[in-house]
C-alpha cells in the first residue's frame, strides 16, 4: 500500500535519499577528525586513569570506537558512488542501503560508546 503525498510518511518518503549524500559524507568527516583531535587528551589523561581503576572493558569498547570510525571513513566513497548510482538507475540494485545501515551503526557505536566512557570516569572522581 503506498502512502499519499498527502500523509506524513508520504512526505517523508518524498525526499530522494541521494539529496543527503553528500552531508552524510562531509559530516562524518568532521566528526572524525574533531574527534581525532580530542584523542590526544583522551589517551595522556584519562586513559591512564582508566587503565590504574582496571576498566579493561570500557578499554576494550573504545579500541574498537576507533576501529569502526576508521572502517566508516574506509567506507566513505563506496557510500558516495553507491548513493549516485542508485539515483541514476533505480532499477539496478546497490549496496547503499547497506552501507547506510553500517555507517549508522558506526555513529551510534561511537555515540554511546563516548558516554559510556564519560560515566565511568565521572563515578570514578
Amino acid at each position: 500500500m503506498r502512502a499519499s503525498r498527502s500523509s506524513f510518511f508520504g512526505r517523508f518518503r518524498g525526499v530522494r535519499p541521494a539529496s543527503f549524500t553528500n552531508a552524510i559524507v562531509v559530516l562524518y568527516t568532521a566528526s572524525t577528525l574533531l574527534g581525532a583531535l580530542l584523542y590526544l587528551s583522551f589517551r595522556t589523561q584519562l586513559r591512564p586513569n582508566l587503565e590504574r581503576l582496571g576498566h579493561w572493558q570500557a578499554l576494550g569498547l573504545f579500541e574498537l570506537k576507533e576501529h569502526f570510525a576508521a572502517i566508516g571513513l574506509a567506507l566513505l566513497p563506496a557510500y558516495w558512488i553507491c548513493w549516485r548510482e542508485t539515483c541514476a538507475d533505480a532499477s539496478s540494485p546497490t549496496p547503499a542501503p547497506a552501507l547506510t545501515l553500517i555507517l549508522a551503526f558506526i555513529v551510534w557505536w561511537g555515540f554511546l560508546t563516548g558516554h559510556v566512557l564519560n560515566n565511568i570516569m565521572g563515578f570514578e572522581q
